[in-house]
């Protein structure tokens, strides 16, 4: 069985943001290589949605309907919902996201 997979808006806006600020501070080259391969990701939760861990900051709270799968440093954050795999996150691990965690998935 093959799941459908949908960007939400914000997850679409993240893509564009990583590719953008990639493209500005290292090369167009690098920006297009993070991009195919953070793009390829979804391709492979279309088959296997459930490969993805939990997210550490999500099951300390014991929620686990997210899952995430990445290209490091990245994390997509995502619920399989009926037949569809959701994608609400495109982050960078670098950073503190807990907040945007609780904003974004939690708020709802």
């Amino acid at each position: 069985m093959s799941y459908e997979v949908v960007l939400t808006d914000d997850a679409s806006e993240d893509l564009k943001d990583i590719y953008h600020y990639i493209a500005a501070n290292d090369s167009l080259q690098s920006a297009h290589y993070v991009l195919d391969n953070i793009e390829s990701l979804p391709d492979s939760l279309a088959e296997q949605p459930l490969r993805g861990h939990y997210p550490g900051e999500l099951s300390a709270l014991g929620i686990k309907e997210f899952r995430q799968v990445f290209f490091k440093p990245y994390r997509l954050i995502y619920s399989v919902i009926e037949e569809q795999v959701v994608v609400f996150c495109i982050l960078d691990g670098r950073r503190d996201i807990q907040a945007v965690l609780e904003r974004r998935l939690l708020s709802s």
